[in-house]
């Protein structure tokens, strides 16, 4: 269990490569998902329409709330947001820089999904296969205006018996594959020119921001890491001596279990916060009052006192985050 706690943290990191890995494999599970969709249009009036449309659309917005899940930033980026000042002033570059970091990774497995829509062409042949000009098409230029609509509307079934022996019913769905396709193409190509020129003209500009940002950015990710851990390490530490003290009337018992305090030589993760009231408190602390960016002073230490007391550190002058 611990393994798989673990690999899921791994997978959780801020490393770009493992971000990148994550879309990654979005991508092709939502490729392989539309392959293996059963794809049947209703070929209704007024259906047509709302199934290929919702079939275009609809996933894709399920797979990038599932990128934003997988995402570890994004809670991190909401955090930052909403958490007070303290002792450090609100970047907007960096929440920026974080919300552009997720959106754009979140954003990679839907775009495929439309892609493959648009270049399959099935659910574009049958979301408007009803709006196509019959004129153009000469086995439903002779047909009644209700009836030659209806027919439309069965295109995409080629199996229907209304359908099956029209002349013109694959003119018709290699036409509409065909818009398809070349708007799947064009946006493909769009998307492709927008990342050359987004890598081309980057060393053009100064680096400074955006490495600060950067930084910055990846620091408060890893500040939320370490005080996660040292969090753990307190609370184990913490429930180990109440158990202790617990149980300090069965020593006998205790012993017989191996159950013992651990060794002096053992480091100590308590740091003097032993009840539950102080604990809260250098939480809450924390939340509200952010630790200065400097190592420059002396190492602090909160001197929490009993229940009565909170927490007490010199005043610092604000720093940016």
């Amino acid at each position: 269990m611990d393994r798989f706690k673990m690999i899921f943290q791994y997978f959780q990191s801020n490393s770009e490569s493992v971000m990148n890995g994550i879309c990654g494999l979005l991508a092709l599970a939502s490729v392989k998902i539309y392959n293996s969709l059963d794809f049947n249009c209703p070929c209704l009036p007024r259906y047509n329409m709302m199934y290929g449309m919702g079939i275009m659309f609809v996933p894709p917005i399920a797979l990038f709330l599932c990128g934003l899940i997988l995402n570890r930033q994004s809670v991190i980026m909401i955090e930052e947001w909403r958490r007070p000042t303290g002792h450090r002033k609100k970047d907007l570059a960096i929440v920026k820089y974080m919300c552009t970091f997720v959106f754009t990774r979140a954003m990679v497995a839907p775009v495929v999904w439309i892609l493959t829509t648009l270049l399959d062409g099935n659910c574009f042949v049958c979301a408007f296969s009803g709006s196509v000009d019959p004129d153009k098409f000469p086995g439903f230029a002779n047909s009644s205006s209700p009836e030659t609509q209806h027919l439309l509307y069965k295109v995409p079934c080629k199996e229907d018996v209304l359908i099956r022996n029209n002349t013109s019913r694959k003119a018709v769905s290699r036409y509409l594959k065909c818009w398809s396709q070349a708007l799947g193409w064009g946006i493909l190509l769009i998307l492709i020119i927008l990342a050359f020129l987004a890598r081309s003209l980057k060393p053009c500009f100064d680096q400074t921001a955006f490495l600060q940002t950067r930084y910055w950015s990846n620091y408060i990710d890893i500040e939320q890491k370490i005080f996660d851990e040292t969090c753990c390490e307190h609370a184990r530490d913490f429930a180990h001596k109440c158990i202790l003290h617990f149980f300090q009337s069965m020593h006998n018992e205790m012993k017989v279990a191996n159950f013992t305090k651990k060794s002096e030589d053992e480091e100590d993760h308590i740091h003097g916060i032993t009840d539950k009231e102080q604990v809260n408190k250098l939480l809450k602390y924390w939340y509200q009052s952010k630790p200065p960016l400097s190592i420059n002073y002396p190492t602090q230490r909160q001197h929490i006192k009993g229940k009565s007391n909170g927490c007490c550190l010199e005043d610092h002058k604000q720093t940016d985050v």
